[in-house]
């Protein structure tokens, strides 16, 4: 899966330089920060990706590939059913197959409390007239090659899909230097540059950038950079592990959700392999912080949590401050390459492999781990951030940014061009966590 961590110190590419201005500049080279790059480009603003190690590197390239609307806080999905109709667009407009296929997705129910759930959320989702519905349990089995009545149905979305994430952002971003983006990558930002209290540049490890705007869309990065300058990000890391097996026989097209596996179909013919709320929480200063904001929600939502004292990544992700002439924690951890939960990903093999028929001869070939990262409510925070004028910010995604992450994008080239969004962002904006009640209730498991 991806590289590990490149030492230091980096250089930029042979015949590389950074440029001396530029209108916008974006940190980040996620899905919602390449997604952001392409969109203004293609409007005409002349904008700058600074990724400090690679394009999709960490969590852009590990999730799980889904691309849905089903299952999505509501919050989230005026904006996920434009990210829909982003990802259509953009499609045509790559150098690559990267493997978009709307086959659906489906969810299905074991007990009783599943069906509940399904339902709810499908009563909930009325008004956004998808072409989500129940399925029987003979629909259920079917679909999966069963005869044994195992599911009590199913919730199933036909016009959800998947790309593969390794390949899917590295082409937007390519897309997006065709249409004249600028795109850095072994560039970390090191911190703002401000006249006044407003964005006047970045300083990178390469030297300085003159800019109107500056988009911060670091991941689980985001929190220490805005804490170096004197601002709270109530937002932690998870890490969630996945794996990918051999070639396979297919049922059917769809993605499929269980709450013991959960399976991806793979352009290669092998599946992608996790379980929905298996994590482990790296305990680290941060944690100290805001870890009373996000326990109702980690005890709620993540059915397996691991908690561990550990020291990866404690210092890069941890709270301490750096000058902009200092190496900053994005230079010391070029590429967060977490090690995977085996002993977690044996089991969810095992229950794959009852759950769906199909896999009865697959084996896992590769395995890999990413940080989420993760806002107490699990939806993103997005928007100006008030104290820095000319700062934006896209974070937070929760675990669910691949699919809605070029919606991100569109929404966020809106944002910083003055425009009006595409869709009222005020359910997920940062200021939403200054506010009284900030520290946002968990919703129900």
């Amino acid at each position: 899966m991806p590289a590990p961590a490149a030492s230091l110190p980096a250089d930029l590419p042979p015949g590389r330089t950074i440029p001396a201005s530029t209108e916008v500049v974006v940190i980040g080279g996620g899905v919602a920060g390449v997604a952001t790059a392409y969109y203004l480009a293609r409007s005409g603003v002349p904008v700058v990706l600074c990724e400090k190690g690679r394009i999709a590197g960490e969590q852009s390239s590990r999730n799980w590939g889904w691309i849905r609307k089903q299952g999505r806080d509501l919050a989230e999905m005026p904006l996920m059913i434009e990210a829909m109709r982003c990802w259509q667009e953009i499609v045509p407009e790559l150098d690559e197959d990267i493997g978009f296929t709307t086959g659906g997705v489906t969810y299905l129910a074991e007990t009783e409390a599943d069906m509940r759930r399904h339902e709810a959320w499908l009563e909930g989702a009325r008004e956004f007239q998808l072409d989500s519905r129940m399925l029987s349990p003979a629909e259920a089995d079917a679909m999966l090659g069963r005869t044994d009545r195992r599911f009590l149905g199913a919730l199933h979305t036909p016009s959800d899909a998947r790309a593969e994430p390794a390949k899917a952002v590295p082409a937007i971003a390519r897309a997006a230097g065709r249409l004249g983006a600028v795109v850095l990558e072994r560039t970390a930002v090191r911190s703002l540059d401000r006249e006044g209290g407003r964005v006047a540049g970045v300083v990178t490890e390469h030297g300085r950038i003159a800019c109107r705007s500056v988009v911060l869309a670091g991941g689980v990065w985001s929190r220490p950079f805005l804490e170096n300058l004197g601002l709270a990000l109530p937002q932690l890391g998870v890490r969630s592990s996945v794996q990918r097996t051999s070639p396979a026989p297919r049922t059917s097209e769809s993605t499929f959700g269980g709450v013991s596996a959960s399976i991806r179909p793979r352009q290669d013919g092998g599946f992608t392999i996790a379980r929905s709320g298996a994590a482990r929480f790296d305990i680290i200063p941060a944690a100290f912080t805001h870890f009373r904001a996000f326990t109702p929600t980690l005890l709620a939502q993540w059915r397996i949590l691991k908690l561990r004292f550990g020291r990866p990544f404690f210092d890069a992700l941890g709270q301490r401050r750096w000058r902009d002439d200092q190496m900053s924690p994005f230079e010391a951890v070029r590429v967060m390459d977490p090690e995977p939960d085996h002993a977690l990903l044996d089991d969810v093999m095992r229950a794959a492999k009852a759950l769906y028929p199909n896999l009865a001869d697959a084996r896992p070939v590769e395995r890999w781990a990413g940080l989420i990262d993760v806002t107490p409510d699990e939806v993103p925070a997005l928007g100006p951030v008030a104290a820095v004028p000319g700062l934006y910010l896209a974070t937070g995604l929760s675990g669910h940014g691949f699919g809605i992450g070029p919606g991100v994008g569109y929404a966020m080239a809106q944002m910083v061009r003055g425009e009006p969004t595409v869709v009222d962002l005020s359910a997920l904006r940062f200021s939403r966590f200054q506010e009284p009640g900030g520290a946002v209730a968990a919703k129900p498991a």
